[in-house]
């Protein structure tokens, strides 16, 4: 079983960090679970202009796959003006209707804003139910304060909410 963590943001540390975090949840919950981050500033992810998948870049087809090649997902994202990542939004867009059918889909947003956390209800989940992604009852959203100066999760509630996400992945996977 393979888990795909995405951390949707151009910028900053703090989703990336989040991300990592469920995954070595995900890790200490069952360490049989490979387990793949992918940080959407090391791929130059192209715009969606309609073509199929093979006309853009390798950057953009490799993320795209692996992806798709997963058994689990959790995307992340940074809220801005209310709203996820564009970076996110745009490599959802490279998706077909199907995409995430079977697959357990968890959500994990970072914000300065503590009513942002609506984002994931209101902006993500439909995002990823339109995908046919399973999406858990759980998703975790961090705010800017539960973080230290070098980006560290400080908050013991923000990593319990983690370790629930990760648990209930896998056991809805399962």
């Amino acid at each position: 079983m393979k888990v795909v963590g995405v951390a949707g943001s151009l910028v900053g540390w703090k989703t990336n960090v989040v991300i990592h975090h469920v995954l070595k949840a995900v890790k200490e919950i069952d360490v049989t679970i490979e387990t793949e981050l992918i940080d959407l500033r090391d791929y130059q992810v192209e715009f969606v202009t309609g073509e199929p998948l093979a006309y853009y870049n390798q950057d953009t087809f490799d993320v795209v796959n692996k992806i798709q090649s997963a058994d689990l997902l959790v995307f992340g994202t940074p809220i801005y003006q209310a709203s996820i990542s564009g970076a996110l939004k745009n490599l959802f867009d490279h998706f077909p209707v199907d995409a995430f059918k079977g697959k357990v889909t968890g959500m994990v947003t970072t914000g300065a804003v503590e009513k942002h956390f609506l984002v994931s209800e209101y902006h993500l989940k439909p995002i990823l139910s339109y995908l046919k992604g399973l999406v858990p009852t759980s998703n975790v959203f961090v705010h800017n304060d539960s973080f230290d100066d070098q980006n560290e999760i400080i908050n013991e509630e923000v990593l319990k909410r983690i370790k629930l996400l990760a648990t209930e992945m896998i056991t809805l996977r399962k």
